[in-house]
């Protein structure tokens, strides 16, 4: 069937064959753009009409067409219409990044009407929602903040408002029940020098501010009004517009009492905070908000531990010989974990072993104590025991395609420390880049290959190291970078061969440019991208994904050899905060011999490639 543009067409499906609407006669456009079939009208939302389409250049995927329908004798309100609708497609452009905002296809012109194209996200309005489901209870309600607030702090960061937030415009998408946010198409950028400045009033009666209805002024403070007005809708079932008509902003200050669901008093005085007439008792940004919300209340517990704890060895540990083939030993347990730390539990795994061939010629279980670490909104982070020990630091010379900055081969001792599981995934790192700043701003997306269970890439080492710096503010844990002695000693876990696996790699083992190889291995599958951690067996100590993958930053400055390193597994620094910064482990980019245990690389600490991710260590004080 073809759709007909006519906006006001109320018959517009025709057959295929016909040239004109049979029922306005307006003339049908095949293909807009020569590029997207429009299937059906949608709804009108902003300025324009919507429907659904086809883009013929894209496998036939399903997308969504806003045409600027927007109808008015004042050539004014044309242009300003015009500009608006010019707008959302400009903001869309910018923030299409983000996973929780529609994707811009295209922006056009056709005869004398605007289009623009956008992902098609297929799921409900929270509006519909509340229709169909009834209203939200506490944990909906924390749900929504938690997922929306980091896409407004996001959009905020690079200087966009929505200004017309309410639960029309957050949609539920069906694969993965995340929020997204759409119709921007009022939304406008800020300036400094714009805040003080009054403007067209824009946004939705009983949804806006009191600062953007009277001046037309909008801040990221007039989002988290609006943000607080729809929690409110939601979990009322009742129509703010309808309030704003009987009662003006009055009914701000006594929203309270319509609300009849259980409300702890943490969400109640966040609520409280967003729905301020007075900017200055408001919230003034998203991250904020996020704090209070995330905020942990204080425990006290008994100084006895319970007698479930796992023991872990923090003394110094026993000198074991230097022979290489000596796996790493740990002392008996000495010291019994205090009420701080938390709780070890135990998980068992398979380790492979490869032949020169890449074949695998032994399987063994291996199990490791871990513990989690819970960062917020059901996310958590797996740490594992690594036990202390001594290992043969850099590689020997007999090694294929040794580097020299790999020698002195030399003998390292590393006191037991936890280190994580997989690298930081894109899931991982969205919760810790919603908790409060420390030093520096966090993208709260930065990863070019898109997946929740996917490595973060495009980190630089500062990034990884504010990551760290609010993991600890929030757990009272000391959070780092490994050193580099730890990372290779953690990724050997008692081996001397070139990788945990033995003295090759294949792509059954690891992400890396398969079609090299090395030494007598096969060839393999080059992936072109990172891959889910996990995906790959682990190594003896229960750590995965230290081959290939993503490379991982260490905490050291960069040094040419390991002539004059310290021998006790601390991070070797320098005295200039530019120098370049120690990576590991190869990526899905690397051929085989850069994925080898004791390869070393390095970048400036600024710099972000997206090969690039880390994972994070900490140390159990005695």
């Amino acid at each position: 069937m073809l759709c007909c543009l006519n906006p006001d067409c109320e018959k517009p499906l025709n057959p295929d064959t016909h040239q004109h609407c049979q029922h306005c006669g307006l003339r049908l456009i095949p293909l807009l753009s020569d590029r997207f079939k429009i299937l059906k009208p949608l709804d009108r939302g902003g300025f324009g009409k919507i429907y659904l389409a086809e883009d013929t250049h894209n496998h036939h995927q399903r997308c969504v067409v806003k045409q600027l329908a927007y109808q008015s004798q004042g050539t004014w309100a044309i242009q300003r219409a015009e500009e608006l609708f010019t707008q959302e497609a400009q903001q869309l452009q910018q923030l299409g990044k983000n996973p929780q905002i529609p994707t811009l296809y295209a922006y056009f012109t056709e005869g004398a009407n605007l289009y623009l194209a956008q992902e098609f996200v297929e799921g409900h309005t929270l509006l519909k929602e509340l229709q169909q489901n009834g209203i939200f209870g506490e944990a909906k309600i924390r749900e929504l903040l938690l997922n929306i607030l980091p896409v407004l702090r996001d959009i905020h960061v690079q200087g966009v408002i929505h200004r017309d937030l309410k639960p029309e415009n957050i949609m539920r998408r069906n694969t993965d029940g995340k929020f997204v946010l759409i119709d921007f198409g009022v939304s406008r950028r800020f300036t400094e020098s714009m805040l003080m400045k009054t403007g067209t009033t824009l946004g939705s009666q009983g949804y806006a501010a009191l600062e953007q209805m009277q001046e037309g002024k909008s801040i990221p403070a007039s989002d988290l009004f609006s943000l607080g007005v729809s929690c409110f809708q939601l979990m009322t079932h009742k129509v703010p517009y309808t309030f704003f008509l009987q009662y003006g902003y009055s009914w701000i200050s006594h929203w309270q009492q319509h609300v009849q669901i259980p409300l702890s008093s943490q969400l109640r005085a966040i609520l409280d905070k967003l729905l301020q007439n007075d900017l200055r008792q408001r919230y003034g940004s998203a991250a904020a908000v996020l704090a209070d919300l995330q905020a942990k209340h204080i425990i006290q517990v008994s100084s006895t531990p319970p007698k479930t704890l796992s023991q872990l060895s923090v003394a110094p540990t026993k000198l074991v010989s230097s022979q290489p083939h000596n796996r790493p030993v740990s002392l008996p347990p000495q010291t019994v974990l205090s009420t701080q730390h938390p709780l070890l539990r135990t998980f068992q795994f398979e380790v492979v072993t490869v032949n020169d061939q890449g074949e695998i010629e032994k399987r063994r279980q291996q199990e490791a104590e871990f513990f989690h670490e819970k960062l917020g909104n059901g996310v958590k982070l797996e740490m594992i025991a690594i036990p202390g020990g001594r290992f043969m630091m850099g590689s020997p010379s007999q090694e294929l395609h040794r580097d020299t900055s790999e020698g002195p081969y030399h003998a390292v001792e590393i006191a037991p420390f936890f280190l994580g599981k997989f690298v930081v995934t894109q899931l991982q790192w969205r919760a810790v880049a919603a908790l409060p700043k420390v030093s520096q701003e966090l993208h709260y997306d930065p990863s070019k290959f898109k997946g929740g269970s996917y490595p973060v890439e495009q980190v630089s080492w500062r990034d990884a190291i504010e990551f760290c710096a609010r993991l600890t503010q929030k757990t009272g844990r000391e959070y780092r970078l490994p050193s580099e002695a730890e990372w290779e000693y953690a990724c050997r876990a008692g081996t001397v061969t070139p990788f945990s696996y033995g003295p090759t790699l294949t792509s059954q083992q690891a992400n890396y440019q398969g079609q090299a190889t090395y030494g007598n291995g096969p060839k393999g599958v080059y992936r072109e991208s990172t891959t889910p951690v996990g995906r790959f067996p682990p190594n003896s100590f229960g750590l995965y994904d230290m081959h290939g993958n993503v490379y991982e930053w260490c905490l050291d400055c960069w040094h040419r050899n390991y002539d004059g390193a310290p021998v006790d597994g601390r991070p070797w620094m320098t005295t200039k905060d530019s120098d370049p910064r120690v990576l590991r482990g190869g990526s899905w980019y690397n051929k085989p011999r850069y994925c080898r245990a004791a390869n070393r690389n390095r970048y400036t600490p600024n710099n972000r490639v997206n090969d690039i991710g880390f994972r994070v260590a900490v140390t159990i004080p005695v």
